[in-house]
């Protein structure tokens, strides 16, 4: 969107026709609201942007169908064109200019008039409320008409009222084309002319040029009036070009009248997008030096920022629509929305930064939900994120630092595709894909769509419907090697809310985040990948909260009963949107393995009451899912991820490893740069996990970890001494069962011996020695258990025990003989 400047925003507000309640569509189901169908075609005028046509920014729906319009606004109108220096001939060309660029995007005015045709601050035409007629259903939505009397063409006049949409009636009135709004716009030059200061030669060749735009008017309408007033002003008036075919805006201006005032305009381009062919600015640089941009403290930067963006600092501020209607006291089209408390206030420096000044550090620890509605901290955010995202792929590193603070939602849609690597002429792509030939899948689509966060306005729209469609379909038809199973509909509502006008982009981002966390979970056949899934969840669970798997696998209370349509939707099945955004802002910063810790963390918000109950009692809990403090999730989801040793969630079903595996940036911050990346994306080495049969892989409780991430985690040194943390603790203890003689022949440097024969006792006790007073000492931290093989007997006692954080060395003791790492003791003299 362009920078405000000297706009204003304004608002206007109208009804949607009421639809009875009593009635349902074919489907069955009770019929979408006018209000909810006008608020879904409106979106796409949010798109429309051109410097003749007055920008739309935003609407809102309240009550009784009440709708209220947010756009860009001038306080000056036609009426003020002498004021303001213009000519009419300067008008018609604009005006017309405007108009061709609506046609092109299959759209008509239709609601042309002098309050209509805004002026701004350099006597420029802005056409306001151009957009009307198209959200509105070519007036079909509403029970009054698009356009006033007086500047309607008479075809127009002559076909009546448009029918209600809803109606299976077939008689609606055809809609009108571009040449409607050629005789609105010679009406208003007529009007021009004729009241004109200018001299009398010039006015009669101003009222012969208008004319020419009226050159399809019926004579006997207009013969009169012509008449008398050219009796009037002492001039005649030919009417030769009358009788012509009516010509189209686009026509007009390839007229040979306005040879000399086009070549005062540069033709408009529409900018380039952040995802196309075209070549981006690499040059971008983020300043060094913040105060060598600021020194005018004069500059208005809040005009420099866009009308989008200004829209949304405002209502941060606190501002309300309907109250702003309110306080005028009466309900008018175009009121002006003023009020923007605090951000005047705002410092130049704010708006050129590129970290968050030192005083706002207090805010960047507040609570994500407090962050995102402080008016000063958003406005410095999305300057930030505007400018990262301008210099995408480039600053892609820095957009991922930045996102591990937070993501601005106003940008939030621009900054996943950014995390998730979108890149390249998606439209083009998507461009590409048959979308309209059926397909089997269609029917289970249609199906599922109307059942789909249809709680969200802008989702449960026609729009919506119709988007939905043509993503979904575009994803399936573009994945021939894949199906559509139940809960892709769920996947694609948080790419297609925050990308609604730019179907491409969504497609793209659902494409991308697919294959990263769900690889394989749209096979024909499944139950494999699923299963496996399911396992590894298990035995995250048992690793970090063996007290509840404990529990949970007494009552036989399993994942498969409740975990699969978690997984297979990303929680986008079980969780609002608005709680899913901030969910993913966090997801799409870690690896496909971050979704168990998600899980992990549910669980533990219900620790007590699953504690508490049977099988049935946890089945009806999760039938109707407690509400979950999504701020709380993250965060202990983060530490859950930042515990979990990168080998321990290894699937054999994930991912294959990529060409180059992306490991610039680190997910969590310093203490997660160990997990930043995927385990299957690391080069494969003889101290890697093996690949193990799902049988086998069920039999265990606790994860395996590969040895690489033991040697890792010890922090070994060449000669196998141990490095010492901060606390002098090793990070995790290794725990060797083998025999003391086995033992004694060579061991991984710091780890304690306590064999599995004398380990435990009669009654499943770990027996008191020395060794087993370390591990006590050791608990809370990662225990990682040596033996000969890979018999896991040991672990799942001490899982049974309620030690947390417990794994196995995959390969046991064997697979570190080759490594130099191990240690003998020296004899004793």
């Amino acid at each position: 969107m362009r920078p405000l400047r000297d706009a204003q925003l304004g608002a206007f507000t109208f009804f949607a026709s009421a639809l009875p309640h009593d009635v349902c569509g074919s489907n069955g189901l009770p019929l979408t609201p006018n209000s909810i169908k006008i608020l879904g075609r409106f979106q796409l005028l949010k798109t429309i942007t051109h410097p003749r046509l007055c920008q739309y920014v935003d609407i809102t729906r309240g009550k009784h169908e009440r709708l209220v319009v947010v756009a860009e606004h001038y306080e000056s109108s036609l009426n003020d064109f002498q004021k303001l220096g213009a000519t009419v001939l300067q008008i018609a060309y604009e005006t017309l200019e405007g108009l061709e660029f609506m046609n092109k995007h299959g759209m008509v005015h239709r609601a042309l008039n002098a309050q209509n045709v805004l002026m701004d601050g350099k006597g420029r035409v802005k056409l306001a409320k151009f957009g009307l007629y198209h959200m509105t259903d070519h007036g079909a939505d509403v029970d009054f008409p698009i356009g006033y009397p007086s500047y309607l063409a008479p075809e127009v006049i002559a076909q009546g009222p448009a029918h209600h949409s809803d109606t299976s009636q077939g008689d609606n009135p055809l809609p009108s084309g571009p040449k409607t709004d050629v005789w609105s716009l010679g009406v208003l030059l007529f009007e021009l002319c004729t009241v004109s200061s200018l001299t009398q030669p010039s006015r009669a060749l101003m009222i012969d040029r208008s004319l020419t735009c009226l050159c399809f008017f019926p004579l006997g309408c207009i013969d009169d009036i012509v008449t008398v007033l050219a009796e009037e002003h002492g001039f005649t008036i030919t009417l030769d070009s009358f009788g012509l075919p009516p010509p189209t805006p686009a026509d007009l201006l390839a007229d040979p009248v306005f040879e000399g005032v086009s070549c005062l305009y540069t033709l408009y381009q529409q900018p380039v997008g952040l995802f196309s062919s075209s070549l981006r600015c690499a040059h971008l640089e983020l300043p060094e030096d913040i105060g060598q941009l600021c020194k005018d403290d004069d500059e208005d930067y809040l005009g420099e920022r866009s009308i989008d963006e200004v829209y949304h600092l405002w209502c941060l501020a606190g501002g309300d629509l309907e109250k702003e209607l309110t306080n005028k006291e009466i309900i008018q089209s175009k009121p002006p929305v003023c009020t923007l408390p605090k951000l005047k206030d705002v410092s130049g420096e704010c708006h050129l930064l590129t970290e968050s000044p030192n005083e706002l550090s207090c805010t960047v620890n507040l609570p994500l939900i407090i962050r995102e509605r402080d008016t000063e901290y958003q406005l410095i955010r999305i300057i930030l994120f505007d400018r990262l995202l301008k210099a995408y792929p480039y600053k892609k590193n820095h957009v991922w630092k930045e996102a591990r603070v937070d993501i601005p939602p106003l940008v939030r849609g621009l900054a996943w595709a950014a995390l998730l690597g979108v890149e390249g002429d998606i439209q083009a792509k998507y461009d590409a894909i048959d979308k309209d030939t059926s397909i089997p899948t269609d029917r289970q689509i249609e199906v599922d769509i109307p059942r789909c966060h249809q709680y969200d306005e802008l989702l449960s729209s026609p729009q919506g419907h119709r988007k939905f469609r043509r993503v979904l379909k575009a994803w399936v038809v573009s994945h021939p090697e894949l199906v559509y199973w139940q809960g892709l509909d769920s996947l694609c509502a948080p790419f297609l809310w925050l990308n609604f006008n730019n179907e491409a982009l969504a497609y793209a981002c659902m494409s991308a985040f697919i294959p990263k966390y769900l690889y394989n979970f749209f096979l024909k056949d499944n139950s494999h990948v699923i299963q496996e899934y399911l396992t590894v969840f298990s035995q995250m669970i048992a690793f970090h909260d063996p007290e509840l798997s404990n529990h949970l696998n007494e009552i036989g209370f399993i994942p498969d009963l409740y975990a699969i349509p978690w997984f297979l939707t990303m929680f986008t099945h079980v969780f609002p949107l608005h709680k899913i955004f901030h969910l993913w802002d966090t997801l799409l910063l870690g690896n496909s393995s971050f979704p168990f810790c998600i899980g992990v963390a549910i669980l533990q918000q219900l620790r007590d009451r699953l504690l508490a109950n049977g099988f049935n009692e946890c089945i009806l809990l999760f039938s109707d899912l407690p509400e979950i403090d999504i701020e709380r999730c993250v965060r202990e989801s983060i530490s859950l991820f930042c515990w979990t040793p990168k080998s321990a969630t290894y699937r054999q079903h994930a991912q294959p490893p990529k060409a180059q595996a992306d490991r610039s940036a680190s997910c969590f911050g310093k203490t997660a740069t160990h997990y930043s990346s995927d385990y299957q994306d690391m080069p494969k080495t003889d101290l890697s996990r093996e690949p193990l049969a799902l049988r086998d892989l069920k039999a265990e409780v606790s994860p395996r970890i590969s040895a690489e991430d033991l040697i890792d985690l010890c922090e070994l040194s060449a000669g196998g001494q141990t490095k010492k943390s901060k606390a002098g603790k090793p990070k995790i203890l290794a725990v060797d069962i083998r025999s003391i003689e086995d033992f004694g022949r060579g061991h991984i440097s710091g780890s304690v011996n306590i064999p599995y024969s004398t380990a435990f006792s009669a009654d499943g006790e770990l027996a008191q020695c020395p060794a087993t007073g370390t591990l006590q000492s050791f608990r809370g931290r990662v225990i990682v258990v040596i033996g000969h093989s890979m018999k896991s007997a040991f672990a799942t006692h001490l899982v049974k025990v309620n030690y947390p954080r417990v794994a196995t060395l995959d390969g046991g003791i064997n697979k570190m003989k080759h490594t130099g790492l191990l240690t003998v003791p020296s004899p004793q003299i």
